[in-house]
């Protein structure tokens, strides 16, 4: 390929590799970009360098995807191929008959790209609802506060979070990576979810503190000029949870992606260490999803920032492929504690 055809091509396969590393629906990909270029070119350097970027990567060699995934998207690729060269492409068969000749496993990876070049990998179940719970995959409302997370970097540099619901872990991951929080506590309350949330946090060379108490220990670990911050996956249900258990995480900020409406972050059902005013609460409207960010600023929970986040499509840091939330606004309110 020309280096101007290079360049010029550079976007379409920067768009096709984050997209096939997140694992992004199908019909998401820039097909009509690929075919006008296609028929602009008889070559097939294209394709090969798609097919480097995506099932080739190796990201995805050393952290495969859903097998079911990948035939699916090589196989569109074919059809896109023969629709408009004769010739077939060797390497595009090949890659599907490994593909074809492998074992669907109960789990798989995603990959997604950070501003710095690093990347997130994420061990998941390939079903939606897995032993009895969804938080064993990714969900959008997880990339949206990621994303909003790494635009305001500096909201959480230096700070301890604690994050309700961590599912399988992007937005923590992405924060640690990025954003340089002293400490951060993933947490959720089924099992099986915490166990991968460990395997997660190993898998993308974070080192885990045991448990709350050795996390407020290590004084030493609070400079600025800390490589990583300190990691913990803890066990909170808000069913359960008691005060004492709430106050030894001593979190600066409060976050939360994905709860129902209904969960008792901002709403009449307390967590019993918030008291009768609850918790500022800051709800990011995503649909039937919800974002919040609650920040504790000194000893009792006060609420301190008001700003409105426009509504918009996300800035594609970590996918270009998420819809554009269905709200008109997305706010961000802090209330004080009465």
């Amino acid at each position: 390929m020309a280096p101007e055809e290079s360049a010029e091509a550079a976007p379409l396969l920067r768009s096709f590799e984050r997209r096939f590393l997140a694992a992004r629906a199908l019909r998401s990909f820039p097909w009509q970009s690929l075919e006008e270029k296609l028929r602009d070119s008889s070559g097939s350097e294209l394709l090969l360098d798609i097919l480097q970027k995506t099932v080739k990567h190796p990201l995805c060699v050393k952290h495969p995807p859903s097998m079911k995934y990948a035939w699916s998207f090589l196989s569109e690729l074919i059809r896109k191929h023969e629709a408009i060269h004769t010739e077939p492409l060797d390497e595009l068969y090949e890659a599907l008959a490994e593909i074809l000749t492998a074992e669907e496993p109960t789990r798989c990876h995603r990959s997604y790209v950070l501003p710095s070049g690093d990347s997130v990998t994420l061990s998941e179940s390939t079903a939606i609802i897995s032993h009895g719970t969804t938080g064993l995959v990714t969900w959008n409302a997880a990339l949206y506060l990621a994303e909003w997370a790494m635009e305001n970097p500096a909201g959480f540099a230096h700070r301890t979070v604690l994050e309700l619901g961590s599912g399988a872990g992007l937005t923590g991951l992405a924060i640690c990576k990025m954003c340089r929080p002293r400490a951060y506590v993933f947490s959720d309350c089924h099992s099986h979810v915490l166990e991968q949330l460990q395997g997660n946090v190993l898998l993308n060379g974070l080192s885990l503190e045991p448990n709350v108490t050795a996390l407020a220990q290590h004084p030493g670990h609070d400079t600025a000029d800390a490589e990583s911050p300190r990691v913990t996956v803890a066990r909170v249900d808000w069913d359960v949870v008691t005060a004492p258990q709430l106050a030894a995480f001593q979190p600066d900020i409060v976050i939360a992606a994905g709860l129902h409406p209904a969960a008792h972050v901002g709403t009449t059902q307390r967590p019993p260490s918030w008291g009768p005013g609850g918790a500022p609460s800051s709800n990011l409207g995503f649909s039937s999803q919800m974002c919040c960010i609650a920040q504790k600023l000194s000893s009792p929970w006060l609420g301190s920032c008001r700003s409105s986040l426009p509504a918009r499509r996300t800035s594609g840091l970590l996918t270009p492929t998420l819809p554009s939330p269905s709200a008109t606004r997305r706010r961000v309110s802090c209330s004080p504690r009465s």
